[in-house]
């Protein structure tokens, strides 16, 4: 007999899998599976152990585009991807920056796992792709099922730009959505496994709770190298807390030395080192007077249950104003300015500049809400990532960290940021910090050691450089290293001169310009540097020299970016749309990459 949809319980897909079975088996293998599917739960364990492997068949593929800046969205394309292939998927896995779009035409289903950078960009990798899309030589899509997971910070103004914007233009080109997009915010794990659990159950016709079944068997399959991690994070030991600044500096920058013995933690020079902050205390306090409500009062956060001091200073955000939040906040008061704020389109981000929660609750009182019904509006407290300024090949049982302190006036008081307030004021030797390793395969020394590197930073942005070298110097590669490091004053802000001063002696690196914007009347800043080196500079590039740029992303980063493109233009004896094309090339093949902040 013939299986068919309306003689039994399984769906057309699996109905075509087992008429094409059925009839090839063996009577001992009819009477094996008969067996197995008839015998107790307990048995079956042993009866797959003592079955011979055989070959499962594929019954589906599907392409898995990333677009990462940190490597956020390639973490989870991974994962998702081997947990696809374990339920015998065909899978395709590439970075926007590899894939031609052309090939848009040649699949039909499709994945996109992407992050939107800065003030609603794409990340570096995806910037051609995202213009092709959006091109007038973009193909119709009619035969196309897709996807969109969308990374993001809900406290910038274009929160997941890049995943909307895409999700709308595949739609506009005739794609069918195999799951509705989800957007997520920097604490994405949950969010992401709802949006994976969706595609698995249409994709695959899985009910939910197989598909989350899965995704949680892969977690706790998990090998030991990964036990330690932004859920699970290590309390590392506080060895060195030095400031790097001279006396007389209008900065503070800590070095910071950390204890990872124990961790088995891996990384590459380049990867970041996440930490899970927390509150000041006296902010919290501060916070709960002025919200009238009883610090011991119990809330329950993410299925934990504690206190109401506990968790605003130990789990939620209480420093950053969004516009999400404060539309959240609207609805527990009646206050009339609080309306104008949101109404008038600039109004909110001129008030929430430098301020925080508790300028909300003193400027807008009163408020309806229980204990419980104002935690339910905060997020958690994001992880803050600082590049790692050591090399583990030197250092295998330590990480160093360069940390500057966040500190300024707001509307008559002191602010102090998050994590560097904590750092710089609070956190003894000794002490412990929560903290994991964020991989970043986008910023990465060359396979080939002898390619010649250029590394542009200012500030903190100094620290990925530290590695780099500490790095190359203990694999013993000498030259084709150039840095231009950038601060405010040669005597204070000279940040790790020494070891600058040891590298170019010993070889490891060949030449370094600095900039010191206060020194002098005229402000000079690292694309000064650049530019006065114009010809140097498009000769290494010639060479194949890799670009590196780390630091402040709106200001540094963009002015160095633009001298780039003029250096090109100039040098290279090019239009302005030939040095972009020339630049976007130098992207996609990972020799301009950049850590900006």
């Amino acid at each position: 007999m013939k299986l068919q949809v309306i003689n039994s319980p399984f769906n057309e897909e699996q109905i075509k899998l087992l008429n094409e079975l059925l009839p090839k088996l063996t009577v001992e293998q009819k009477i094996w599976l008969n067996g197995y599917l008839s015998a107790p739960q307990a048995t079956l364990d042993a009866l797959v152990e003592s079955a011979p492997p055989a070959a499962q068949p594929i019954t589906q593929t599907i392409t898995i585009l990333y677009g990462s800046q940190t490597g956020n969205s390639q973490g989870l394309a991974e994962k998702y991807a081997s947990t696809l292939k374990a339920q015998n998927v065909d899978v395709t896995v590439a970075s926007l920056g590899k894939f031609k779009a052309a090939n848009l035409k040649k699949i039909t289903n499709l994945l996109l796992i992407v992050s939107t950078h800065g003030e609603g960009d794409p990340p570096d990798q995806a910037i051609q792709f995202y213009e092709f899309l959006h091109s007038k030589r973009a193909p119709k899509l009619d035969h196309l099922h897709y996807s969109v997971l969308a990374l993001g910070d809900s406290s910038y103004e274009f929160f997941c730009k890049t995943g909307k914007d895409f999700d709308e233009q595949f739609a506009k080109l005739g794609a069918t959505r195999i799951a509705p997009r989800i957007d997520c915010d920097v604490d994405y794990d949950d969010d992401a496994a709802q949006w994976f659990s969706a595609v698995q159950e249409k994709f695959l016709q899985q009910p939910a709770e197989v598909a989350a079944t899965v995704v949680q068997n892969e977690l706790t399959q998990a090998p030991a190298a990964t036990t330690y991690s932004k859920k699970n994070p290590f309390y590392a030991e506080v060895l060195e807390n030095i400031n790097l600044n001279g006396r007389g500096s209008n900065k503070e920058t800590r070095h910071l030395e950390l204890s990872i013995e124990g961790a088995n933690f891996q990384f590459e020079p380049g990867d970041s080192i996440g930490i899970q902050p927390e509150n000041d205390e006296k902010l919290v306090d501060a916070l709960l007077t002025a919200l009238h409500l009883d610090p011991a009062a119990e809330v329950t956060v993410a299925d934990e249950t504690l206190s109401l001091k506990d968790a605003l200073q130990k789990r939620l955000e209480i420093t950053v104003l969004s516009k999400p939040l404060l539309e959240k906040i609207s609805v527990y008061t009646e206050h009339p300015e609080f309306s104008r704020l949101l109404a008038e389109s600039n109004a909110w981000k001129d008030y929430a500049k430098g301020r925080d929660l508790l300028d909300v609750v003193e400027d807008f009182a009163p408020f309806t809400w229980s204990a419980q019904q104002f935690i339910e509006i905060l997020r958690k407290i994001p992880a803050r990532l600082y590049s790692i300024a050591s090399s583990q090949k030197a250092n295998p049982d330590e990480v160093h960290l360069t940390i500057g302190k966040v500190s300024y006036e707001t509307a008559g008081r002191q602010r102090l940021g998050v994590c560097s307030g904590s750092v710089a004021e609070r956190l003894q030797i000794g002490d412990t910090l929560p903290i994991y390793v964020h991989k970043n395969p986008n910023f990465r020394l060359p396979e080939n050691q002898d390619t010649p590197i250029i590394m542009i930073g200012a500030g903190t942005g100094i620290a990925p450089y530290r590695a780099f070298l500490e790095e190359r110097e203990e694999l013993g590669i000498e030259g084709n290293a150039w840095l231009i490091f950038g601060d405010q004053h040669f005597v204070t802000d000279f940040l790790y001169q020494t070891d600058w001063q040891r590298w170019l002696a010993a070889g490891t690196l060949s030449q370094m310009h600095v900039a010191f914007s206060r020194d002098t009347d005229k402000k000079v800043y690292v694309q000064h540097k650049l530019e006065e080196n114009a010809a140097s500079f498009y000769e290494w590039l010639e060479q194949g020299a890799v670009i590196y740029v780390c630091g402040d992303e709106k200001t540094m980063a963009a002015d160095v970016d633009a001298t780039i493109h003029r250096i090109i233009e100039q040098q290279g004896q090019k239009t302005p749309e030939e040095a972009k094309a020339f630049v976007n090339e130098l992207k996609q093949q990972k020799r301009y990459q950049r850590d900006v902040y």
